[in-house]
């Protein structure tokens, strides 16, 4: 068993429920109660929601598959990629924008499973 795999899988699953309770009330639910937004817009950004919610739960099966199973390393290598991708996105979308670092914390998250997932490769 790959311990490492198996800590990022266990992050990147806290990560998705963070999401879709936290995030549900804080971010979905004024999205969805909003009624200044094109009916267009505010459902696809939902729809975008639960897109993140389903590559979250991916994410979290391919780590939890890697650690048990070695021949699944591709897995890790994409959940890896994606959770640094989502953290560097994260990053500059919050500098570009210039925003507050604490406003938009999931660049922290998904570095935690990015720190959590390197070592695996090695262990």
């Amino acid at each position: 068993m790959n311990i490492w795999f198996l800590l990022a899988g266990s992050a990147s699953a806290l990560t998705m429920l963070i999401h879709c309770i936290l995030g549900g009330r804080e971010i979905a639910r004024p999205l969805l109660a909003a009624t200044d937004i094109h009916a267009v817009a505010k459902y696809t950004n939902y729809y975008c929601w639960h897109l993140v919610s389903l590559t979250l739960a991916a994410m979290a099966g391919s780590f939890f598959w890697a650690a048990f199973h070695p021949d699944g390393i591709e897995l890790a290598v994409l959940a890896t990629f994606l959770s640094t991708a989502f953290c560097v996105w994260n990053l500059g979308l919050v500098t570009w924008k210039k925003q507050r670092f604490s406003q938009m914390p999931q660049w922290a998250l998904f570095l935690a499973i990015t720190a959590l997932a390197l070592p695996g490769f090695w262990g």
